[in-house]
Formats: C-alpha cells, sequence, structure tokens
C-alpha cells in the first residue's frame, strides 16, 4: 500500500496531511526517512512520526455524516448506499453499525469489529444516540415531559425508555434515546400528536461529527472506540 494510505488509515491525518508530514521528512520506514508520498509499505513494515511508532490497525473504525438520500446498507439497487462513500481500499469486511432512515442525515459508525458493533447496537447497553429534531408544529414542555418519561408507540406493548430532552425552540429538540427500535423518533413525536419535518443525529455516546462535511468520514480516535 502507499505510505500516506498507511498513514491516513492508522493516524488522525488526512491523506493531504499524511503527504505534508512525508514531503517533510518527519516520516521513517524500517529505520529509513521516506519523502515520498506513493512510496510502498505493508502492515509488518516499522513506521515511526517523531519518534513513536504508528502500528497498523487490523480493525477499521469510521464515523461519517450520512448525507440525505443515503441508505444505510451495503448495497441496493435502487438508491445510493454509504458504502460509496467510502474509499474503495477500505470497504473490505466493514459492517454498518445500526441504521438511519433515508430521508435521516448525521453521525453514523463503519466498523470491521463484530463484537465492537454489538456492544453499540445491543439494547443491554445505554448507548445514547442524540438527535436534532426539527418539529412540524410548536412541541410543548408537556410534550417534552412525556417524551422523557416514555411514550407509547403505536404497536408496541411497553412505553419507550426514558428520553433526554432538551428544548431548543419552538419547533426543534435534541433528543436523545437508548433505543433503537423501527423509526423511533418519529413515532415518538407522532405518539405526542406532532410530525417530524427533518432528523439529524448529531452524537452517539461522546462521539460526534468533529467538524466532518457531509459525505466525508474520518477514523475514530482510541478514546472514542474505548468507549463502547
Amino acid at each position: 500500500m502507499r505510505l500516506d494510505y498507511f498513514l491516513a488509515h492508522t493516524t488522525s491525518w488526512s491523506r493531504k496531511e499524511a503527504k505534508r508530514f512525508i514531503a517533510k521528512g518527519k516520516i521513517r520506514v524500517n529505520g529509513d526517512v521516506v519523502t515520498k508520498p506513493n512510496a510502498s509499505v505493508t502492515e509488518d513494515c516499522k513506521v515511526e512520526s517523531h519518534g513513536e511508532v504508528i502500528l497498523w490497525r487490523k480493525e477499521k473504525y469510521f464515523a461519517l455524516y450520512k448525507p440525505v438520500d443515503y441508505v444505510s446498507a451495503l448495497e441496493d439497487s435502487e438508491s445510493p448506499v454509504l458504502i460509496d462513500l467510502i474509499e474503495p481500499e477500505e470497504r473490505k469486511n466493514l459492517k454498518i453499525v445500526g441504521r438511519l432512515d433515508k430521508d435521516t442525515t448525521g453521525l453514523i459508525f463503519l466498523t470491521t469489529d463484530g463484537q465492537w458493533l454489538h456492544r453499540i447496537t445491543s439494547p443491554k447497553h445505554d448507548c445514547y444516540k442524540t438527535y436534532r429534531v426539527y418539529c412540524a408544529d410548536p412541541i410543548s414542555e408537556a410534550n417534552c415531559k412525556s417524551l422523557e418519561t416514555g411514550v407509547m408507540l403505536n404497536g408496541e406493548d411497553l412505553p419507550t425508555s426514558p428520553a433526554k430532552v432538551e428544548r431548543v425552540s419552538d419547533t426543534e429538540i435534541l433528543l436523545s434515546i437508548k433505543e433503537g427500535k423501527y423509526h423511533q423518533v418519529k413515532r415518538m413525536l407522532a405518539a405526542v400528536g406532532n410530525r417530524v419535518e427533518k432528523l439529524h443525529r448529531e452524537a452517539i455516546s461522546d462521539v460526534n461529527l468533529d467538524g466532518l462535511q457531509e459525505g466525508q468520514y474520518r477514523i475514530l480516535t482510541e478514546d472514542e472506540i474505548f468507549q463502547f
């Protein structure tokens, strides 16, 4: 693989930043300074930056900013899918962590680590997802209290688990939930007599988009990975 690809995969640097560090002579491969971004390396090479060894990550962990109209799938016959946004050389064995509706934007994870995926999606773990919800009608404090304590969704036997709600404006709230029922946020707002006009996921636990633009993705930091 190319050296700049190796660095972009194993650090928080972009491909552009990696090329800059390489050109400045900041990177050593097997003890030798390498200044060409397209220099060939393998997973077993000893790559160093500022005296610290950079290890190849066998598992991949990505945060992606899902645009509207993309399907949370690896393939679809009618619509663009999230995997299309990932560089081809990164796609092997990637799985999508959970899902976002086609018309929903925001943070979603992709990983090759099945156990890590399970920890995030399992109902046994209190992993809160925070959504910015734009409502069709004004939402009252009483509505917010109902969402916080739990509402009965159409077709369900039990109310939703307690949620966290921050009222941003008359028609906008931040809603944090730890469940992942089908169309849950839209159904919760319907349960209090409202309708979701636009939905955006801002965070999963303490991980956010961190400056990503629509369609972009980044490698999760070790602190972000290990909090789950």
